[in-house]
């Protein structure tokens, strides 16, 4: 096995530059940190082109399938490939994959329109994964699925749905066009309580920025636009509890 002690390595300052959105699309891979989202990546059947670990993972039971694509990197080295303060010492290099959305279109769908935060967007996946939602629309302006905060953030659940990175109009249409009612979410109360909508198997949630919500262009196309009723002083509330709240309102028992 080899070993690598110096961060000056040439296949360490590759693995590096796999944390970038430009990079990683021209490599068609990213980078991957901590042992929970490597055993994730691993359990789903993918497989990765390079695994670098600590010593105290060489043994790790989930590693041994791919013993000939680790490499055994110093504590220097973990730091240098980490994205935070306290490296856990296991990286895997994956494939970046463009997804598709499901062919024939049915199902049940988040969409988010410029979510900016990694925190949020990370969560909003999660969420929908906890709720049995197998696509997540990536619109533009949203934070990048492939980034390193995002990646935390969604704990692997990027291996149990689909993410599909796309603008939001047609897929809007598309979905309209099979028959999916689609719902936008708004500040509005003049908008329609969720409460009012019954669960179903079929439908598109739309989520808007943190900021300035839905684009308001968006909020013309869906077929009906909901609104969370708030009893307290507060103005409003963080988009991936709004959007936790709805989507498990939506898909029902």
């Amino acid at each position: 096995m080899e070993y690598i002690s110096s961060p000056k390595n040439d296949r360490i300052k590759t693995a590096k530059k796999l944390t970038v959105k430009k990079h990683q699309k021209d490599a068609g891979r990213y980078l991957l940190e901590g042992r929970h989202l490597v055993q994730e990546a691993l359990a789903s059947g993918q497989t990765p082109y390079d695994i670098y670990a600590t010593e105290q993972y060489l043994d790790d039971r989930a590693l041994k399938p791919f013993y000939d694509k680790i490499t055994q990197i110093s504590e220097s080295v973990a730091e240098h490939l980490s994205d935070t303060e306290t490296p856990q010492g296991i990286f895997a290099v994956m494939p970046r994959q463009a997804e598709q959305l499901p062919d024939p279109l049915s199902g049940q769908f988040l969409l988010l329109d410029a979510i900016q935060d990694p925190g949020n967007v990370g969560t909003l996946v999660r969420t929908a994964d906890a709720a049995g939602i197998k696509t997540v629309i990536f619109g533009q302006g949203t934070a990048d699925a492939f980034g390193p905060k995002v990646l935390r953030a969604m704990q692997g659940s990027q291996f149990h749905v689909r993410i599909v990175s796309a603008k939001l109009m047609p897929i809007i249409k598309a979905l309209q066009r099979a028959g999916i009612p689609v719902y936008g979410s708004e500040l509005n109360e003049k908008a329609k309580s969720y409460r009012k909508i019954q669960p179903s198997a079929q439908f598109g949630l739309i989520v808007g920025n943190e900021g300035n919500g839905m684009d308001p262009v968006l909020l013309k196309q869906t077929d009906t636009n909901l609104y969370i009723p708030i009893r307290g002083q507060a103005e409003s509330l963080n988009v991936a509890v709004a959007a936790a709240i709805m989507m498990f309102h939506l898909v029902g028992d």
